[in-house]
């Protein structure tokens, strides 16, 4: 039967997802599927392994059931993944053996003050390109250790597997017989070391965790290993492409060049920019990541997240009851013409890049008797642009350049005023894809590559095309007075 179909697994923070490319890489079939959101304590997030496998397997067949597909017609498999979000399982059993800590959960913030007050910043970011937060893996292992005192010993004796969830996903993929990650993860676990390539061993005894526990670090694209046992796919389909959510999105949206810049709108906002070979480090508070790696060739990049972006839109709907549907939001902000002076500052997890406030609040500032919900509703809208225009003004303080285009993907990107809005702010010209699906794209594209079935990354631009261009609008004048309200307001919090 003849192999015509690349299948994204995108394991995501709410939800998982398979999507279904033909060899033009253009979506054939979606299959989706939520899973609980558990919150133990007040900042503390956490996953179920079982329930994100389960999503994989109904979203992989409702998936090749909607294009009408044969497990046997898909040529190779890529992964995307949530990054940072650590999985802990028996190697043998491949049974976890504690919920996944969410990239999002603050529970490591007092191991990473102390780490801070060791003056271990420094040297962490010199080597990993990160920063002390609680954002990264290694402090959540830090923290299970010191908690779980029978799985600390069961990481000591040979039998704990550690990864993010690409990890963990490609571990049950094959029935256990791999267990390996790609640099693109490895580099935001603040073990990995990305000068070297390798999994830093200063850093692994400070921090006291095995290195039996990690998985192989393999190149993004490249036979990681074979399907194996399952109940939803044949044996022996490549697992050929694996990149961290972010990175893949960055392949996707074919930033091949230095200098090349996307910004993907999902439950937080990431703005990556290729910066080549060069590894740069940031002094405007930025991290300093490994985008991917393809043979020998290692690109790297400047990266910026926004721990809150459309999940504000979720906070609207879910915690305000403003909307029914997150999709009304464009619909309620357009019918007002300004947010009415109101600013939203959604810190409900601390403040990311460039600011890096653990302990920062969200705030609703400028609010008068006139303020209605579709005010709110638009300063929730505008905060995403505005927490993403902080990034991109200290991106180009790092580069000592302009960043003239920005390429938008995610759930969000389908919201015009967001997209019209951040062009004022960032006095830049957006452009939105064909295909906004450009994280999933790049695990497909990664998968064709990594099993020979496309030859160069020329071949993979041809398939890369712009839907629509959004230009400044806006007076400066405007825009001046919003800036100036946004940076009173992060006073704040």
């Amino acid at each position: 039967m003849e192999k015509r179909y690349f299948l994204a697994i995108d394991q995501g923070t709410t939800s998982s997802r398979a999507i279904l490319f033909d060899r033009d890489f253009r979506i054939v079939s979606v299959g989706q599927k939520e899973f609980l959101q558990i919150y133990p304590n007040p900042g503390w997030v956490e996953h179920n392994p079982e329930d994100i496998w389960e999503s994989i397997r109904y979203s992989v067949n409702e998936a090749l059931q909607k294009g009408g597909i044969r497990g046997e017609e898909v040529a190779a498999i890529g992964i995307t993944n949530q990054r940072e979000t650590s999985f802990f399982w028996d190697k043998v059993s491949l049974k976890p053996v504690y919920n996944a800590i969410v990239w999002q959960c603050r529970r490591s913030s007092d191991i990473c003050n102390r780490l801070q007050k060791k003056g271990l910043l420094k040297r962490v970011k010199g080597k990993t390109g990160l920063v002390l937060d609680p954002y990264f893996s290694s402090t959540k292992i830090i923290w299970l250790f010191e908690n779980r005192p029978d799985i600390r010993k069961m990481a000591e004796s040979g039998n704990l597997a550690f990864g993010t969830s690409d990890s963990f996903v490609l571990s049950r993929l094959t029935s256990g017989e791999v267990h390996a990650t790609d640099v693109s993860n490895a580099s935001r676990t603040m073990l990995f070391n990305i000068r070297t390539l390798r999994w830093d061993e200063e850093l692994l005894k400070i921090f006291r965790i095995p290195s039996s526990v990690l998985p192989k670090v393999m190149p993004s694209s490249g036979i990681f290993g074979y399907t194996k046992g399952l109940d939803f796919l044949p044996d022996g389909i490549p697992i050929s492409g694996i990149a961290g959510d972010q990175q893949s999105a960055l392949f996707g949206q074919c930033c091949f060049n230095a200098g090349e810049t996307k910004i993907t709108y999902g439950t937080g906002a990431f703005l990556l920019t290729n910066t080549g070979e060069k590894i740069r480090t940031s002094r405007y508070g930025l991290l300093t990541t490994i985008a991917w790696q393809i043979g020998n060739k290692v690109v790297y990049a400047l990266e910026g997240s926004v721990f809150i972006a459309g999940a504000v839109v979720q906070w609207l709907r879910d915690g305000l009851k403003l909307i029914e549907k997150s999709s009304e939001v464009e619909s309620l902000s357009a019918s007002v013409p300004d947010s009415g002076g109101v600013v939203i500052v959604p810190a409900f997890v601390g403040l990311g890049a460039p600011h890096w406030k653990k302990e920062a609040k969200g705030l609703i500032w400028g609010i008068t008797r006139g303020t209605t919900e579709a005010h709110i509703a638009k300063a929730a809208v505008e905060s995403i642009a505005l927490q993403s225009n902080d990034i991109i003004e200290a991106m180009e303080r790092d580069l000592g350049s302009r960043i003239r285009v920005l390429r938008v993907d995610g759930g969000a990107s389908a919201n015009d005023y967001l997209l019209s809005f951040q062009a004022s702010v960032s006095n830049r010209k957006v452009h939105r894809p064909e295909i906004i699906e450009t994280t999933a794209m790049g695990a497909a594209m990664l998968a064709a590559l990594g099993s020979g079935y496309i030859k160069d990354l020329n071949s993979l631009k041809e398939s890369f095309r712009i839907k629509k261009e959004f230009l400044p609008s806006l007076k400066s004048s405007e825009v001046k007075k919003i800036k100036s309200r946004w940076k009173e307001a992060l006073k704040r919090v």
